[in-house]
């Protein structure tokens, strides 16, 4: 099982690439992806030679990475060497390869601790369907914090949906957060009662965020809910800083409108500042549940299944460990397991069910054994 099978990993050979590589790795090595790499040489190099010994350079420079990969016991596909717009050969190239996700660096420091997101980075963010991983120069991939701001819409649904995986995986604490706005109201100050209106605007967006997680589980995670009033790049940035957050992750589209953040506008504000590494999603999930078919036998399908549950995927594991059934109706840790995963859902009829099935079968299994004894007793 492959939560994140492959990952397209853009260098520059620089030295903050090395950070990007780190990354890369760590991440890898967690959900058991492959990493196929790519360098991009621009196509206007006239001179032969130069063009030559650049090709060279470069395969050189990517085979002792992809070497470097390997020694960490990481798959990696033959690396690309690629030619034209750095920006478009990398999204090209992700859907190529069927990447579930881009990674890249973030563009380098410059002053007093300020990062500014590099162009290249910023178009592929724009111009990518495929979720975008961008690591913050110097930073390890060691997740504590993932904050997820959510502003009702289905891009932000979806942010919160991988963000709890990754959450759970990484065993971080989420927090989730989400302004609502009242500067329309600054211009009809004086023609209505002002602070009525904002209380009434607050309980409003509570009652949204609340409605929002429902849908949502959020067992066996750590979770923070907050709600502020203001500027949402503002308050978003002031929220990351104050919660130390290690992990941004953010839909790039939204809806806009009273108490909704324009998440278009509003993530282009605030990962220009780069507050930490942060993921990017449009149209795509970096988590993708692919449940290999080749997997047949009951201790692989138990195995899979208790991964699931580790990463709060309830749901996905009820149906491996219904799976083991199938092979074998008197498998006790899937009937057991399976009582569990129900009761993470609430669903107590079919908690019951599957402990009053597992009764059973031990109860079987003991007079079975009891029925061989004494067959094996009368046989002597």
């Amino acid at each position: 099982m492959k939560l994140i099978k492959n990952i397209l990993l853009a260098t520059d050979f620089s030295k903050s690439s090395e950070y990007v590589l780190e990354n890369a790795i760590d991440l890898a090595k967690i959900f058991q992806s492959k990493i196929t790499l790519i360098y991009v040489l621009p196509n206007n190099i006239e001179n032969k030679k130069a063009k030559q010994l650049l090709k060279e350079f470069s395969i050189k420079q990517l085979d002792l990475i992809n070497e470097k990969i390997k020694k960490e016991d990481v798959k990696v596909s033959k690396p690309i060497l690629a030619y034209g717009d750095f920006s478009d050969k990398i999204i090209q190239t992700a859907k190529k390869v069927h990447a579930n996700m881009i990674f890249i660096g973030a563009g380098e420091k410059l002053k007093d601790n300020v990062y500014i997101l590099g162009s290249n980075a910023e178009k592929i963010i724009k111009k990518s369907s495929k979720p975008v991983f961008v690591v913050k120069s110097g930073k390890q991939l060691s997740i504590n914090k993932v904050f997820c701001p959510v502003d009702f819409s289905a891009q932000s649904k979806r942010a919160l949906q991988n963000a709890i995986t990754l959450a759970h995986r990484f065993k971080a604490e989420l927090v989730i957060f989400s302004v609502y706005e009242v500067s329309h109201l600054y211009s009809i100050r004086n023609k209505i009662n002002f602070e009525k209106q904002i209380e009434n605007i607050r309980k409003e967006h509570q009652k949204e965020f609340d409605f929002f997680l429902e849908s949502f589980n959020f067992t066996g995670l750590d979770v923070t809910k907050e709600i502020e009033q203001g500027v949402p790049d503002i308050e978003i940035l002031k929220a990351i800083e104050k919660h130390n957050s290690d992990l941004l992750i953010i839909g790039t589209t939204g809806k806009s409108g009273i108490s909704k953040i324009l998440m278009g506008s509003v993530t282009e504000k605030v990962i220009r500042k780069i507050p930490s590494s942060f993921i990017t999603l449009k149209n795509e999930n970096v988590i993708i549940l692919e449940l290999e078919s080749k997997i047949r036998d009951i201790e692989n399908h138990y195995n899979l299944a208790q991964q699931l549950f580790k990463d709060g995927l309830f749901e996905e594991s009820i149906n491996e460990f219904k799976t083991c059934l199938n092979i074998s109706f008197m498998h006790l840790p899937s009937l057991k397991a399976l009582a569990n995963a129900y009761k993470k859902l609430g669903d107590t009829t079919n908690e019951k069910k599957y402990r009053d099935m597992r009764t059973q079968v031990i109860g079987k299994m003991y007079n079975e054994k009891i029925e061989s004894e004494i067959r094996r007793f009368k046989g002597k």
